[in-house]
């Protein structure tokens, strides 16, 4: 058996995160939303993250604009403009911890995920930067929920990573959740340490592979 926490990135997204609410709801599954500030713009995007927060899930940041990862990310006012500037439009959406997931440019973990100033910001405003290390790449046309499972059978804890603005990805996580249910796998809301460098502030990870230079 193992564990796996359900993490749904880059919405939301007004014709498929509410469908996807309803299949979480139906299978009594709590999950963390890592939401654009970009969509919390619209209110109709925002009125998703809002029910998503009413039901139990958590919401996190995960930058404005979600285009050039933080490694990569030349601009002096990078961390002003996509993760002060989405934290602000969350408001009392956020979680109590502030979570926050960078843009890994493809679900890579390497250089490309921090910046030196990144890194500062989030543990001078006490964030929780939450990583991940499952990522069956389902912006792809193929079987994902089957690498997914695949991938969850490889370690004892698993963070996974959806995405809520894909056409018909409330079937696919439906399905997912059942082959673990069937499995006995155990969904749950809480983080896998290995996949929180930054806790509340707190380094408790090396972040130098993160980092670019």
């Amino acid at each position: 058996m193992a564990r796996v926490t359900l993490t749904i990135d880059n919405g939301p997204d007004p014709e498929v995160t509410p469908h996807v609410l309803d299949v979480l709801a139906r299978r009594n599954v709590r999950a963390s939303f890592f939401v654009l500030g970009s969509a919390l713009a619209d209110p109709a995007r925002r009125r998703c993250a809002e029910r998503a927060r009413a039901e139990g899930h958590w919401i996190g940041n995960h930058t404005y604009t979600h285009a050039v990862p933080f490694g990569q990310n030349e601009a002096p006012d990078a961390v002003e403009r996509e993760v002060v500037a989405t934290e602000r439009l969350l408001g009392d959406l956020a979680h109590e911890e502030r979570l926050f997931r960078p843009f890994g440019g493809g679900g890579h973990l390497d250089e490309r995920l921090l910046s030196r100033a990144l890194v500062d910001h989030l543990t001078a405003e006490a964030y929780t930067c939450v990583l991940w290390n499952a990522v069956p790449r389902d912006w792809e046309p193929h079987d994902w929920v089957s690498v997914a499972v695949e991938q969850i059978r490889a370690s004892p804890w698993s963070v996974l990573v959806v995405h809520d603005v894909i056409p018909g990805n409330d079937r696919r996580i439906d399905d997912l959740l059942a082959r673990l249910e069937d499995r006995g796998d155990e969904v749950v809301q809480a983080f896998a340490p290995d996949c929180v460098p930054i806790r509340r502030g707190e380094v408790v990870r090396d972040v130098a592979p993160f980092v670019g230079r």
